[in-house]
C-alpha cells in the first residue's frame, strides 16, 4: 500500500513563489478533490493506526483538519483541533514559532486532552518541522502520549524530521 500512496504524489500541485517569492508551495487540494485518492489516503492512515489504542487525532488548521477529522472518524477516536491564535473560545495554551516565511501562534484548549491519552498528531505537510514541533510542545504541556507525528507529504530536503527527532515520525509521501 505504501507504494500506492507514493504514486499519489503526481496529484500534488506545485505553486511557485507562494505565499512569497522563493517558496515552492505544495498544494494538496488537487489530491483531495480526487475522491478515490482521498479515500486511499484516509484508508492508508486508518490501517496504520487501527488497533493502536488511539484516543484522539490532533490536527493543525487548516488542511490537517481535513485528514484529521476523517482519520478520527475511521478510528472511532476524538478529534482535537490546533488552531491559529484567537480562534478557540475557551482557556488555551499557545505557542509561537517560526515558519519558513514568518512566525505563527497556535493554540489548543487546556482541557482538550487528559494526561496519558494516546494521540496521533497529523498534518498535511512536513517542511521545516516548526509547526509540528510547536504542536508537540503543546502535547507535552497537556501530558499526552504521542504515538506518532504523521504527515501526508514530507519535503525531505528541508530536513524537518530532524527537529522532531525525539518522536516517531511517519510520512506517506516523500518529495
Amino acid at each position: 500500500m505504501a507504494s500506492e500512496i507514493q504514486e499519489l504524489a503526481g496529484l500534488i500541485r506545485s505553486v511557485p513563489d507562494f505565499p512569497k517569492k522563493g517558496i515552492d508551495f505544495k498544494d494538496i487540494t488537487t489530491l483531495l478533490q480526487d475522491g478515490p485518492a482521498l479515500k486511499k489516503v484516509v484508508d492508508h492512515f486508518a490501517e496504520r493506526y487501527t488497533g493502536k489504542a488511539v484516543d484522539a487525532v490532533v490536527a493543525v488548521e487548516a488542511r490537517g483538519f481535513i485528514l484529521g477529522g476523517a482519520l478520527a472518524y475511521r478510528l472511532d477516536a476524538g478529534f482535537i483541533p490546533v488552531r491559529k491564535k484567537g480562534k478557540l473560545p475557551y482557556k488555551i495554551y499557545e505557542v509561537t514559532y517560526d515558519l519558513e516565511y514568518g512566525t505563527e501562534t497556535i493554540a489548543i484548549h487546556q482541557d482538550a486532552l487528559k494526561p496519558g491519552q494516546n494521540v496521533v498528531v497529523l498534518d498535511d505537510l512536513l517542511a521545516t518541522g516548526g509547526t509540528i514541533k510547536a504542536v508537540l510542545d503543546l502535547m507535552e504541556r497537556l501530558g499526552a502520549n504521542v504515538l506518532e507525528a504523521a504527515f501526508l507529504v514530507e519535503l525531505t530536503l528541508l530536513k524537518g524530521r530532524e527537529r522532531l527527532s525525539s518522536y516517531p515520525v511517519y510520512s506517506a509521501i516523500k518529495l
